[in-house]
This record gives structure tokens, sequence and C-alpha cells, in this order.
């Protein structure tokens, strides 16, 4: 390796990560409040780029970095901010960081069902400004998971670990899956259906695909009208899936019950009709954020930038 090579870091890396880096590489960092202008000027010069899902890799961006640019590092599991495209013409490796997040983010998704089912969000926040008189038997309502169906959406290893995690509450399983899940099938008793039949038979539905243009807006007017009026609605996946104001219209009118979210589209704007629904738990893209997870994320990073500097393959590439 050699120690003239530049890691651009577009916003921030954890130190777990950033100093594995330093130990080899000439390291720059752009910060969190980084403009697009001051990013393609770091990032010039660059053998390796460390970003994140605010930082959109794109031709314009690689061309800025040189030719010398060999890797794409991204501090998330998604790379819905990454041209793969513009990165294979270019010869540019990309790399994500699977796995280590898993438990965090099923565990938040889990969270995110409770909060959703029992409107805790909405419970804290009239109790905060004062507006909590005493008990009421008929204030507060909301939803039991005891025996719910619990629907899954994208049975990856999020999903499956999010299904372990609610065992205890399911009554059963039902998922979506491009490919049979033989094993969740013989552990959870989960049932492989079409999006149409978990819609209709879920109690909770909760998102864990990828952004792609096929999943853009899977849960839209038409998939809601198909829900349960009970129904809960978790994304801690990515905030293309859900057509916000179709999801907003839907709490509004009850046409389903609660929604719990950790992912929005466009974030980090939010839209009005959104933050104004009803029995809803928002979370500001939280689910990796555990000491554990954020630590090995970066960690990840880092062994991947200094595999493809040494010549190596990384420990992560994204495929295609």
């Amino acid at each position: 390796m050699s120690a003239t090579k530049r890691v651009a870091i577009a916003r921030l890396l954890l130190p777990a990560g950033r100093d594995l880096l330093t130990e080899e590489f000439e390291v720059t960092d752009g910060g969190l409040v980084s403009t697009r202008a001051e990013v393609l000027e770091l990032v010039q010069g660059a053998s390796a780029i460390v970003t994140d899902p605010a930082v959109p890799v794109d031709a314009e961006l690689l061309d800025a970095a040189g030719d010398q640019l060999e890797v794409v590092a991204n501090y998330a599991v998604g790379f819905d901010n990454i041209d793969l495209k513009a990165c294979r013409e270019r010869g540019v490796v990309a790399t994500n960081t699977p796995d280590v997040l898993t438990n965090a983010t099923a565990e938040l998704a889990v969270g995110l069902t409770i909060a959703a089912a029992r409107n805790t969000s909405d419970a804290e926040r009239r109790m905060r400004a004062g507006e909590w008189t005493g008990w009421d038997p008929a204030d507060y309502l909301g939803f039991e998971l005891s025996g719910a169906t619990i629907g899954v959406v994208g049975m990856g290893r999020i999903g499956q670990r999010y299904a372990e995690l609610m065992q205890g509450f399911a009554g059963g399983f039902l998922y979506v899956s491009r490919q049979p899940k033989e094993l969740v099938e013989v552990k959870l008793g989960a049932r492989k259906v079409e999006l149409e039949v978990l819609l209709a038979e879920s109690d909770v539905v909760s998102l864990h695909l990828p952004a792609t243009p096929e999943n853009h807006h899977i849960i839209n007017a038409r998939s809601l009208a198909m829900m349960k009026e009970t129904a809960i609605l978790v994304n801690t996946g990515r905030g293309g899936l859900v057509d916000s104001d179709a999801l907003a219209a839907a709490l509004e009118t009850g046409q389903i019950g609660a929604a719990g979210l950790d992912v929005y589209e466009g974030e980090p704007a939010l839209p009005e009709s959104l933050l104004k629904a009803p029995r809803t738990a928002l979370l500001p893209h939280i689910g990796s954020a555990t000491f554990k997870s954020r630590d090995d994320m970066a960690r990840l990073v880092a062994r991947n930038v200094i595999a493809v500097l040494s010549g190596e393959e990384p420990p992560t590439p994204i495929p295609g």
C-alpha cells in the first residue's frame, strides 16, 4: 500500500473506521454539513471515497475525483445513492456494509411496531405538553399484537431477524420474497404469498426491501386500500418504498390503523401531511444507530477501502 493514496470521507466516518484508514492513507473529511460543491472539491485526486446515504454518487462526483479513483465505500447497507452503472463504466469498485447492522435495524423495527400499535409517540407528546389529566378508560387506546399475523415484505437478513424477534407476538407469518426461504418456513411456519395476499391478511406489514425502480412506491393508495383498517405499517427499509402522501391520507381517514417509520422520501425533509398524520411513530433514520452497529459499520467501510487499495477483493462488494 502506498501512504500517498488519499481517502476522501465525504461527510463523517466514526473513529472505529477512520483510525484504521489514517494508519495507511492520507485522510480528509468533509463534515456533516458539507455542500455539494465542497464534496466535489474534496474528492479531487482521491483513490477512495467514503460516502453515506446522504451523498449522491453520480457521474459528476466520480469524474470530479479523477481516473485514479478505485473505490466508493458506502457507510450503509443500502446503496440507492450510488450510480452503480457509472461506477462500472469507470472501473470503480462500490462496497456497502451489510450484516453488521442486521440486529440493530430489526430491533428498531420491533420497537416501531410496538410504538405504532400502542400510539406511544402521541401519548408521550401529550403528557410532555401537560395534556394528561389522569387515567381515562377511553383514552390512549391501541392495538394488541398477541396472535397477530405478521407480514414481512422482503425476507432478507433484516426481515428474517425481525420475524425471529416477533415470534413471541405472532399468530402466524406471511412473507414476500423473490425466492422461497425454506429455513424460515420450517423455523417460523412462515408462508410465502403474493403481496396482495399479504396486505389483505396481515395485522402488521413490515417493509425490508432495497430501493429499486420496481420497489418504488410498492406501498401506495391502491395497496393501502387492500390492508385491514386495524393494520400497522412499519418501514425501516427505504423511504421510496412508501408513497408518503398516500400513507398520510390513509391514516387520516382511518383506512389503516397506524404506521411506524424510520425512513422517508426526500429525507431529511418530511411531508407536512405525514408529520400531522395520526397514529404515527416517526424516527429520524436511526435503524443502525447503536454503538456496536455503527462502529462495526465503520470498521467494515475501512476494511473495504484497505482491501481495494491493496489490490485485493473487498469483504462486501455491492453485487452487480
